[in-house]
């Protein structure tokens, strides 16, 4: 018996996405498949040590132009990276893990951290997050139908 084909998720060019393990239920992503890495937007970012590990503490304003939701955050970091950005400067960013959901479906990404206050999103998805689990129809944004889960969309029902 033959195995049955992948079905894809299909995501636009932007998105309503969830950062559940970092407490952001709804983000707005750019999904970027000319971005090697994926990119969170961090601020008041410090690094501290507990159990031997190094850790970030850092705080997310998952709402786009606005400053008044701020999410606190604290993750070990699972390493540090020379990143460059997409206006050509070369960042040294701490790399964590954390789960992304999208369309009722969740596996863990690798972000990186820095200040993305003049960027259109706040959470940009590079070709790594993406690979395995979604294609892009760059023609077509926000699929996932405001950042609601799958299966909780509700259609009209048919006379």
């Amino acid at each position: 018996m033959a195995a049955r084909p992948r079905r894809w998720k299909v995501v636009g060019w932007r998105e309503w996405v969830s950062l559940p393990g970092l407490g952001v239920d709804r983000i707005k992503a750019k999904i970027d498949t000319g971005a090697r890495t994926s990119s969170l937007h961090a601020f008041a970012l410090e690094s501290f040590e507990r159990d031997g590990q190094e850790w970030v503490r850092f705080e997310v304003h998952p709402e786009q132009r606005h400053t008044e939701v701020r999410v606190p955050v604290e993750v070990p970091v699972v390493d540090r990276r020379w990143v460059k950005s997409s206006t050509g400067d070369r960042q040294f960013r701490p790399i964590i893990h954390t789960d992304l959901e999208i369309q009722g479906e969740r596996w863990t990404i690798e972000v990186t951290l820095t200040r993305r206050d003049m960027m259109g999103f706040r959470l940009l998805l590079g070709r790594q997050a993406l690979r395995g689990h979604i294609v892009v129809d760059p023609g077509r944004s926000f699929l996932t139908r405001k950042g609601l889960r799958h299966a909780e969309i509700r259609r009209p029902e048919r006379a």
